[in-house]
């Protein structure tokens, strides 16, 4: 059985960021979200403006970021490795930390500092689809302009999905990856 719902409260708001963040890393603007998120459905469920938990909200937020439990910075290095272990490209990179609210100029800053360049990610995609040097067999024209396609899809530039589906070797494809690319 469902448990009636109670008004926000800054004590039952912290609660709930704390729960959030116990489970999950958030930037600033995503647990604002999540916030605002649980204080609409209450507030719908006991007919209350959710406009009048707003400072309540915003002071939550500061709270948690104060203590250090969300920092954008941190949030966003951790999800650039995790993104690009996962074989992604830094257009899609950029996609999923402007959706998490992450400011585009702190987003761009890391991804300019970071280590990896899109060819090696583009190579963990095709590794794990099996694309270019790593599919079994040869591959004919048509094959070939499919794998650049969704490599491309992937936000990957054309000219990487090319380098990567059309290379023979593996191993020299990873060695010539610098992390300028």
């Amino acid at each position: 059985m469902k448990r009636p719902a109670r008004p926000p409260t800054e004590e039952r708001l912290m609660k709930s960021a704390l729960h959030y963040l116990d489970r999950y890393g958030s930037s600033r603007e995503n647990l604002r979200r999540v916030l605002e998120r649980k204080v609409m459905r209450v507030a719908h469920e006991l007919e209350l403006d959710p406009a009048d938990f707003t400072g309540m909200i915003a002071s939550t937020v500061e709270r948690c970021v104060r203590s250090g439990l969300v920092d954008d910075r941190l949030y966003a290095e951790a999800r650039i490795a995790s993104e690009r272990r996962k074989g992604r490209s830094a257009r899609r990179i950029n996609a999923v930390l402007q959706a998490k609210g992450v400011e585009s100029e702190l987003a761009e800053r890391l991804m300019a500092e970071e280590e990896g360049g899109d060819v090696a990610a583009a190579c963990i995609a095709a590794r794990k689809r099996r694309f270019g040097p790593w599919r079994k067999g040869k591959a004919d024209a048509d094959r070939q302009r499919k794998e650049i396609a969704a490599l491309c899809r992937q936000g990957f530039s054309f000219g990487i999905a090319r380098k990567v589906v059309e290379a023979d070797d593996a191993e020299r494809l990873l060695d010539e990856s610098s992390p300028e690319d």
